[in-house]
């Protein structure tokens, strides 16, 4: 038996033993979506050749000040990739993790880094989530008229992938009629609102207090977080420090974990779940047959 069928049924055996379940999610789980992946600025640039060009990386375009200095860029990048999340499919690794959620007696909660909305649009139920950085799918006022939050489903974008530009008109704050900008935690970004997503923090802290008075066994799945914006990585082990929580960490280059008790697997998200999943299969068949 290899390493790695060693660790799927460590991880497997982790998850049949469990009563709740912890989804981290990093940027990684969307790749096998189909989502660029915007680690490092070749990554970044291979996504968006316009702002190659133009020798602009993610944090300067993924950044407030662009809304200022030139929003039609801002909402060429931020509209492509509304338009992105919105088409794309989640891969069939969101419904493994919504089967084992289901199993469980106190079901599970997902903490991701991911602006995507890809956990909802694959049926996990929106007051289960907590998205740190919030969420492409809701805007704001940019000059925060009012502590507002509304959904984009109304907003429709016209990209000019050539340029990266937005070519019809931006969505506006219905309040005060300036520029809105996507909900979302930016870099250098003083002007988040971060009403929402303090929100799903308040119902986070409600479920795992379920869970602590419960003594319940709790099992984290992290997938594709790395440690270049460690949010995800902090959330897991606070779980594992405060709940006596097991780790499976899916990570195709940074898969390391912090104690032996903990399971370690170097692939991507949909790999790494495909793999628990089939070695799941066997560890409850052989539970009936016992």
């Amino acid at each position: 038996m290899t390493d790695l069928t060693t660790s799927f049924y460590r991880a497997a055996e982790l998850i049949a033993g469990a009563d709740a379940l912890v989804i981290g999610a990093g940027a990684g789980m969307g790749v096998d979506s189909g989502l660029p992946d915007f680690r490092g600025r070749e990554g970044f640039w291979n996504a968006y050749p316009a702002l190659a060009r133009a020798k602009l990386d993610f944090t300067q375009v993924a950044n407030p000040a662009t809304f200022e200095k030139d929003p039609m860029l801002a909402w060429g990048f931020y509209g492509h990739r509304l338009d992105l999340y919105r088409k794309t499919v989640p891969h069939e690794g969101f419904q493994i993790l919504r089967k084992w959620s289901e199993e469980m007696m106190f079901g599970s909660w997902i903490f991701t880094s991911n602006v995507d909305g890809q956990f909802q649009k694959a049926g996990f139920a929106d007051d289960q989530i907590h998205e740190c950085h919030g969420s492409i799918h809701h805007f704001q006022c940019k000059e925060r008229c009012e502590r507002t939050v509304w959904s984009a489903d109304g907003f429709m974008p016209h990209i000019n992938e050539d340029a990266c530009h937005l070519t019809n008109g931006p969505p506006t704050c219905s309040a005060c009629g300036s520029l809105a900008r996507p909900n979302i935690l930016m870099f250098g970004d003083w002007n988040w609102l971060e009403s929402r997503t303090r929100a799903q923090s308040r119902r986070e802290d409600q479920w795992l207090y379920t869970v602590e008075s419960a003594r319940a066994r709790v099992v984290i799945v992290e997938l594709g977080a790395g440690t270049a914006i460690p949010s995800v990585r902090h959330f897991s082990h606070s779980i594992i420090s405060r709940y006596d929580g097991r780790l499976i960490r899916i990570n195709p280059q940074e898969s390391q974990v912090p104690g032996s008790a903990d399971v370690s697997i170097p692939k991507s998200a949909l790999e790494g779940l495909l793999g628990i999943q089939s070695a799941l299969d066997e560890v409850k068949g052989r539970g009936h047959d016992n």
